[in-house]
């Protein structure tokens, strides 16, 4: 894939989108928009519904509380911004603000920590709680619109593009404890991650409401069987 026509965004910038020979910014109806390239990494809780069913509502806060707090720490901790927080999950964006990286090994390392560091609190609900439950994630990299977008008083900066949606499908399709990601990533990583993981490339996945299937990999695991 030939990425020499991607623009990057410049260091340090922020909601605020300003112009520079390194990104692309459009004004469409008003509404300001940037075309950078970077990584988009979704993460889900998979038993979220087994645990509303089972728990009153006002048990299920300190819950998603502890559970979001993972997702956003190892984010933080690897250089990523949130773009989205939802009860179960969140959307973070990996290298859309730093014009030297696109951000494909942050946001694998995140992943990484984001399943381990989550593991013993499933263990503890098992224990304590009888419920079965993991997290899904999915990573893709490419170009994304970074655009402010909703009602007054309530806008917020967003990802928007097909990147966005694959990295969405992937996260769908991934099981509890297990990160998938695509070929994008996989070729900007190389043969291993930085801390030595090597990957398992599975069968092509064909995406819902996609045109074409793609490459996808996985860190092997010994159950691994194939989708």
């Amino acid at each position: 894939m030939n990425h020499s026509n991607y623009r990057k965004p410049p260091t340090g910038a922020g909601p605020r989108l300003r112009p520079s020979e390194n990104m692309v910014v459009t004004r469409v109806r008003g509404i300001p928009v940037e075309t950078v390239r970077g990584t988009v990494l979704f993460a889900d809780l998979r038993g979220y519904t087994g645990l509303a069913e089972l728990l009153p509502p006002a048990q299920l806060v300190p819950l998603l509380d502890e559970f979001l707090r993972v997702l956003a720490s190892a984010t933080a901790l690897f250089g990523g911004e949130l773009f989205h927080m939802a009860g179960d999950g969140i959307m973070a964006g990996f290298g859309v603000h730093d014009e030297s990286s696109v951000g494909a090994a942050d946001a694998l390392a995140a992943g990484h920590a984001i399943l381990e560091n989550f593991a013993p609190i499933a263990y503890r609900w098992r224990r304590d709680l009888g419920i079965e439950s993991g997290i899904g994630v999915g990573v893709h990299m490419g170009e994304v619109a970074l655009g402010i977008l909703g009602p007054p008083r309530r806008r917020m900066t967003t990802l928007v593009g097909d990147t966005v949606n694959v990295a969405a499908r992937l996260c769908s399709r991934a099981r509890a404890g297990e990160l998938l990601f695509s070929c994008t990533v996989a070729e900007a990583l190389g043969e291993r991650s930085r801390d030595g993981r090597s990957y398992l490339q599975l069968p092509q996945l064909e995406l819902r409401g996609r045109r074409e299937p793609i490459d996808i990999w996985c860190v092997p695991a010994e159950d691994r069987v194939p989708l």
